[in-house]
C-alpha cells in the first residue's frame, strides 16, 4: 500500500451533504443513479453518478447524508458531468454499501 503524507491528505476535501434528489442513470455503463447533493452555502449543490442501484432505492436515497469527495475536477461520465464523488465500500458481495455519518451533521461539514 502506497503510503502518502499528511499534507497530501489535507489537500482532499471530504464533506458531508444531503441528497437532494436521485434518478435512474440508463446512459451508464454499469447500473447508477443521478445524485443532487447539498453541501450547505460554501460549496452547494454538485452532481454525481454513483453505482448504488443494487443497495439503495431512489425513495430511500431522498434526505440521507452522504461522505463525498467535492475537490476533484468533474469528470464526464455520459450525458452528466459527475462533480463530487460519493464515497462508499464494497461489501462481502461487492455491493457499494454508502459512507454516511451515524449522527446528523451540518451539510459542508468537513471531515476531521
Amino acid at each position: 500500500m502506497a503510503q502518502i503524507s499528511w499534507s497530501d491528505f489535507e489537500k482532499v476535501e471530504i464533506r458531508v451533504g444531503t441528497v437532494l434528489s436521485a434518478e435512474d442513470f440508463p446512459q451508464a455503463r454499469k447500473p447508477a443513479y443521478i445524485l443532487k447533493v447539498d453541501f450547505g452555502d460554501e460549496i452547494g449543490i454538485r452532481k454525481s453518478s454513483a453505482q448504488i442501484t443494487d443497495l439503495y432505492r431512489i425513495e430511500d436515497l431522498i434526505g440521507k447524508q452522504v461522505i463525498a469527495v467535492v475537490n476533484f475536477p468533474s469528470k464526464q461520465i455520459g450525458p452528466i458531468k459527475s462533480e463530487c464523488l460519493v464515497t462508499g465500500f464494497y461489501n462481502s458481495s461487492g455491493k457499494v454499501v454508502l459512507a454516511v455519518p451515524d449522527n446528523e451533521i451540518e451539510n459542508g461539514s468537513r471531515l476531521a
